[in-house]
């Protein structure tokens, strides 16, 4: 026996006391999907027999069921489910969640299930319990269908089964198009035609000379929004290229609400002909009745949405809200049709509706029609097509996945329009920031993968935006953090480039790039050509040409005119980039230095006084020591531990002393840039370091007293010699001073190894620099041994979370996103960076 069962519902088992639910749930469903009602009664009550506890238990079953049904997986209840008001609950909850509900009802013989019962010492209840249930059960069996229970299997052999798992018939989610998606028609074929031809269809004709199909020599699909009938010139013609297109697989289509209510009056249903019905009734009476029958049948069968291109693209009528993707119940169908309305009218009699594409945050793309508008506009990821064509505006198409709008005035006005067009759906405006968008704790998804951002870190991230930060318009980006890497065996060595490489091999990545590490502070570089640009691309006219700003968002420099003199000298370094890449604007990684250029405070507060005290105490404590051991005193080893550590001071303050040296205005000042991230309509985090480099090598060529060069080494991890090369450079330069290398993929950023992003730079310290990290004794045997014992793991995730957030940022200003999507994804990674983890890694 197959059942048949709906990729996402509801599934309860039915059946008495030892008819093998538990078993056949076991047999044929995940442990995951099943909620027992036994197991819920030892979780409140511990036995799965005390009846008493059974309000309790249910309670708990329901409430994770429900939350199992919101996030979209499967729920199998192992109940006896055989009283009615038990079933009403179930239906209720899938239909709450836009499920379908499925009975599977185990027919075991009375007989058998008792001789089970008694089998079970556990079970102590009479025979008349289950011949009670049966009786519940016959019962049950007669209604069913009429419960609301979308499909009624009935099991009288439970080891003779298969199950199939049916798609929901709106997921197509394995149709990547290239799509052609065209808004309301109303009746309007000519127009129809004539943005076919235009978007590079040929269309056929029968022998009437009537379009019946059209096919695109690139493959192309087309998707229409609905309402292709009612008030323009030729509905029936309209309806006989969609449905000729839809049987060849050369188009998709959706029901509008004016095919809704055709449909109806086709099958006598009283209906109000108004709207525009009249007319297409009136054509329809031109035509066959064979016609028209199989019109009723092809709008009765559209679905009433479409998920597509792996749900990233949903087409419905008149808009979905997120939490109805994929969805199948008459809420959902309704919202698709009408959306959703206030109640009020407005001065022309029209619902008012609510506007939910205003509030809409999801992933996917949802494009839609039902209202029409002057011209169609982009409102979070969702736009309207309807460009009222049969009003006398345009018929609109939205080539996808490319983005482009192509439209075909209308012909004439085929029908005054009740309400004029304006703009019907309000949009938000796009410079400015709603405080619900990044207070408290929320998951943020993204192509990269979902990052639970939790409201403390949230208001922590808070109080520096909005006290510290740079302009938001301006915050396109925040760098992640980096990780050490594991932690080196070698003697004397914390970080070594050998633990660095097998980090990366460890994680399938072959090639990797190891820059210099500049000893400065990492700064953000967005330069636009000119203070025009910044306030029209930015909507910034304070009179700033861009800004530097620090990995946590706020200004690089406390005085303006110092960043804009910065700005003045990359801008014209970078000229010839302006050219090549076609852009207005940069958005640069780079590292300023000297370190003391902004961290002055710290170094005098922190570090120069450790140093200053230990060379003014232990040369005296050396002097104590050697009058002690003059004395005749046993003091040598004591004395020779502090030689040790007066020399570890020492070398601890040449270690910060070599990062700081006097500046005035930009003189002295050092500019290392290392990656282009982001250009007008571009993220280029898909491209390798070596391009990013050599852009950055034409930037430093341009201005060598500004801009510094970044050393680099491209290593094969397959090849010995590659690899000891790279790892005889860093001896090289840390030897010297140098703070160490940052290694990453040689890919680019957006480089992923084994499906999964990788840490997208690993910084390996030198031996020396690292006395300011841990300490100027950090180096003696016993501390070392002490300090390998370091975690790494939190660090690493916390760096690729970061990470993927600041890559789906970039993407969105790419793709021209609305300022609240680019601000939620740099404030998250701003709220990750106060997750707990040792400052020193």
């Amino acid at each position: 026996m197959n059942l048949d069962i709906p990729e996402l519902s509801l599934i309860a088992l039915v059946g008495i006391s030892g008819s093998g639910k538990s078993t056949f749930a076991r047999q044929y469903f995940k442990p995951t999907e099943v909620l027992s009602s036994d197991a819920f009664r030892a979780m409140v009550a511990d036995d799965e027999n005390d009846q008493s506890a059974s309000k309790d238990a249910f309670e708990a079953l329901h409430h994770v069921a429900a939350i199992r049904l919101r996030a979209g997986r499967r729920v199998v209840v192992d109940a006896t489910n055989v009283q009615q008001h038990a079933r009403a609950e179930l239906v209720k909850l899938a239909r709450e969640h836009d499920v379908l509900p499925v009975a599977i009802v185990l027919d075991t013989p009375e007989p058998v299930a008792w001789d089970r019962t008694q089998a079970r010492p556990d079970r102590t209840f009479g025979r008349q319990v289950l011949r009670r249930q049966q009786q519940d059960l016959r019962r049950a069996l007669r209604q069913l269908g009429r419960e609301g229970f979308r499909k009624v299997h009935i099991v009288t052999a439970p080891d003779d089964v298969t199950i199939t798992y049916e798609k929901a018939w709106n997921d197509k989610r394995e149709l990547t198009g290239p799509f052609d998606i065209i808004g309301d028609v109303h009746g309007c074929r000519s127009e129809l035609e004539t943005l076919l031809t235009t978007l590079g269809w040929t269309l056929e004709r029968d022998e009437a000379g009537r379009p019946v199909n059209a096919t695109h020599p690139e493959g192309r699909q087309a998707v229409f929004v609905g309402d292709l009938v009612d008030r323009g010139p030729d509905s029936p013609g309209v309806l006989r290229l969609v449905m000729g297109m839809t049987a060849a697989g050369t188009a998709l289509c959706v029901p509008g609400n004016h095919e809704q209510k055709l449909l109806r009056k086709l099958r006598g249903r009283k209906v109000s002909v108004t709207h525009g019905l009249a007319e297409t009734l009136a054509q329809l009476e031109a035509e066959p009745p064979e016609f028209v029958a199989a019109a009723a049948a092809w709008i009765d069968g559209l679905v009433s949405h479409l998920r597509l291109d792996g749900g990233r693209l949903v087409v419905a009528h008149a808009g979905l809200k997120e939490e109805f993707h994929g969805r199948a119940s008459g809420r959902v169908r309704a919202f698709c049709l009408y959306g959703e309305t206030t109640g009020e009218t407005d001065e022309y009699g029209l619902p008012v509706r609510y506007p939910w594409a205003t509030d809409y945050r999801g992933q996917a793309m949802i494009v839609y029609g039902h209202v029409p508008n002057p011209k169609p506009e982009w409102v979070n990821n969702t736009i309207c097509l309807d460009t009222g064509c049969v009003f006398g505006g345009q018929l609109t198409a939205l080539r996808y996945p490319e983005k482009t709008l192509v439209s075909v005035p209308a012909e004439k006005m085929h029908y005054e329009p009740v309400k004029p067009l304006i703009d019907a759906v309000p949009t938000r405006d796009g410079t400015t920031l709603n405080l619900a968008d990044v207070t408290g704790r929320r998951h943020i998804r993204t192509e990269y993968g979902t990052v639970m951002v939790d409201a403390d870190s949230a208001a922590a991230a808070l109080e520096v935006m909005s006290r510290f930060a740079v302009d938001p318009r301006y915050l396109l980006w925040l760098p992640p953090t980096m990780s050490p890497p594991s932690t080196s065996s070698l003697d004397g060595y914390l970080e070594h480039p050998v633990e660095a490489f097998a980090d990366y091999r460890a994680a399938g990545v072959d090639r990797v790039v190891c820059e210099e590490k500049h000893m400065g502070s990492r700064a953000v570089v967005l330069v636009c050509r000119d203070a025009a640009t910044a306030a029209r691309r930015f909507g910034v006219d304070d009179g700033s040409s861009g800004t530097v700003y620090t990995r946590t968002g706020r200004p690089f420099f406390t005085d303006p005119a110092l960043a804009e003199a910065l700005l003045a000298r990359v801008r014209a370094a970078a000229d010839p980039l302006f050219e090549e890449l076609d852009t207005d604007w940069l958005l640069l990684d780079c590292e300023v230095l000297p370190w003391s250029a902004k961290a002055e405070s710290l170094i005098k507060g922190q570090y120069a006084a450790v140093g200053a005290a230990a060379r003014a105490a232990l040369p005296s404590s050396l002097d104590v020591l050697d009058a002690g051991i003059g004395r005749g005193l046993d003091l040598a080893g004591l004395r020779t531990r502090t030689a040790a550590r007066a020399a570890n001071a020492e070398a601890f303050t040449r270690a910060y002393r070599r990062y700081c040296w006097p500046v005035d205005g930009l003189e002295g000042i050092q500019l290392a840039p290392f990656m282009v991230l982001a250009s007008e309509g571009a993220s280029h985090a898909a491209r390798d370091h070596g391009w990013h480099l050599e852009r950055c090598d034409r930037l430093v060529a341009a201005d060598p007293g500004l801009l510094r060069p970044t050393g680099r080494r491209i290593v094969d991890l397959g090849d010995e010699a590659s690899v000891k090369e790279a790892t005889d450079w860093w001896l090289e330069l840390t030897g010297a001073g140098g703070e160490g290398m940052v290694i990453k993929p040689y890919d680019g950023l957006a480089h992923r190894a084994n499906g999964k992003l990788v840490q997208p730079g690993i910084k390996c310290r030198g031996r020396e620099y690292l006395r300011i990290i841990y300490g100027p004794d950090y180096t003696e045997p016993r501390h070392l041994e002490r300090l390998r014992d370091r975690g790494l793991n939190r660090k690493r995730g916390l760096a690729v979370r970061e990470h993927g957030l600041g890559l789906a940022a970039l993407d969105a200003v790419a793709a021209g996103e609305p300022l609240w999507r680019i601000h939620e994804l740099v404030f998250a990674v701003l709220a990750l960076e106060s997750e707990p983890t040792d400052p020193r890694l």
